[in-house]
């Protein structure tokens, strides 16, 4: 993400040179770990000063490129600030977790940084940050995207270029219900496709807090019910991280309910399964994980849904009957308990559950698999999961 952001801010006219040198030695040291190369440069003794940020009025009358290009730039300048201190506290109380490379701490407190600022610029301001950073698909030769629709929700198909999928995987995003896209998510499409060797659907659904709760999991539901129309049962799956890994349980308990026919298994990254939960993971890997629970129960509130709400919270609702389930989880992030918790209510409800427990891993490190070998094993093993549940 680093080496992304400073790619990117070059391309739109902004210089890393706008700030002081210890910014600049901090964004190279970053991008050159990031790459895997190793860095010689020394902790800044100071934070960098950011960029010269636009009012928020200036920012409402900016043209979307223009926007684009401010947000771009503040988070540049975030990102340079955080490897800056991250440098800094390495060198004097070691990482943040044990196992933690320089790479992997670089990247989430990056990604916290981002976060952490939408607290003062919003969510509006987040989706600006997460469409403005260059994508990096790793296969993008060996697969191929196309415009789609799905029970008339707007849709990215995503199939392996290597001979026809007979395999269907219903993808949904994160995103705490308020930002995320299909877009976005490219990279991890293409390599779910390619491991699964099937054709990923992933669904842009309506987004809190334009569209209350539950237009997300109507979508999700409209979505799941055109595709088993037209696939057999046998070979569809559900899928989803965070929020989107919700909106899957949610989907499968719908269909069950309705005595229509099932999607043979479920892959749930990092599922959010209890939007207002506290203590626990949720305490101890505060310092870990890239948001906090201020973050989540404010993008949860957004949704306007009933926090009793099975559907929304999804860790309260009847699961039995659903198919076979993949759940990862990481053990640094804020939702490792309620995962655990979920993962105890399926079996006891009878449900087959195959639990990956990636040690000291933050929330949905998976959407990071350019940068994290855990990223890009997790998605290996998810294809793997589903090849031997549905049927080529």
């Amino acid at each position: 993400m680093i080496a992304q952001v400073a790619s990117g801010a070059r391309r739109l006219g902004f210089s890393s040179r706008s700030g002081n040198t210890a910014a600049e030695g901090s964004e190279g040291a970053a991008a050159r770990a990031l790459r895997g190369g190793a860095t010689s440069a020394s902790p800044a003794r100071h934070a960098p000063t950011s960029p010269r940020r636009a009012r928020d009025d200036g920012l409402a009358r900016a043209t979307v490129p223009r926007m684009r290009a401010l947000v771009l730039a503040e988070v540049a300048a975030l990102t340079a600030g955080a490897a800056a201190a991250t440098l800094a506290r390495r060198a004097t109380r070691g990482p943040r977790r044990p196992s933690w490379s320089l790479r992997t701490e670089l990247v989430a407190s990056a990604l916290r940084a981002t976060v952490m600022r939408s607290k003062r610029r919003g969510i509006a301001w987040l989706r600006e940050a997460q469409a403005a950073l260059p994508a990096r698909i790793a296969l993008a030769s060996e697969v191929a995207f196309e415009p789609a629709r799905a029970g008339g929700v707007p849709a990215l198909a995503c199939a392996p270029r290597a001979g026809p999928a007979e395999r269907t995987v219903l993808y949904l995003h994160g995103g705490g219900y308020v930002l995320g896209s299909a877009h976005a998510y490219r990279d991890l499409l293409a390599r779910l496709a390619v491991a699964a060797r099937a054709r990923v659907v992933a669904v842009d659904y309506r987004l809190a807090p334009e569209h209350p709760f539950p237009a997300q999991q109507e979508d999700a539901l409209s979505a799941a019910r055109a595709l088993l129309a037209e696939t057999p049962a046998a070979r569809l799956a559900l899928a989803g991280d965070s929020a989107g890994a919700a909106l899957a349980v949610a989907t499968a308990c719908a269909l069950r309910d309705a005595l229509e026919p099932l999607p043979a298994a479920a892959v749930l990254l990092c599922p959010w399964t209890e939007p207002f939960a506290s203590g626990g993971s949720m305490d101890r890997n505060a310092d870990a994980d890239f948001a906090d629970r201020e973050v989540l129960v404010a993008w949860a509130e957004a949704t306007r849904g009933d926090p009793r709400d099975p559907r929304l919270a999804p860790g309260a609702a009847d699961l039995a009957g659903l198919p076979p389930l993949l759940v990862q989880v990481g053990g640094a992030e804020l939702l490792y308990d309620q995962a655990l918790r979920f993962v105890e209510r399926a079996r006891a409800a009878g449900v087959e559950v195959q639990l990956e427990d990636y040690a000291e891993m933050f929330h949905d490190f998976q959407l990071q698999a350019a940068l994290l070998p855990e990223g890009a094993a997790a998605l290996e093993a998810a294809g793997r999961f589903l090849r031997a549940r549905l049927p080529a």
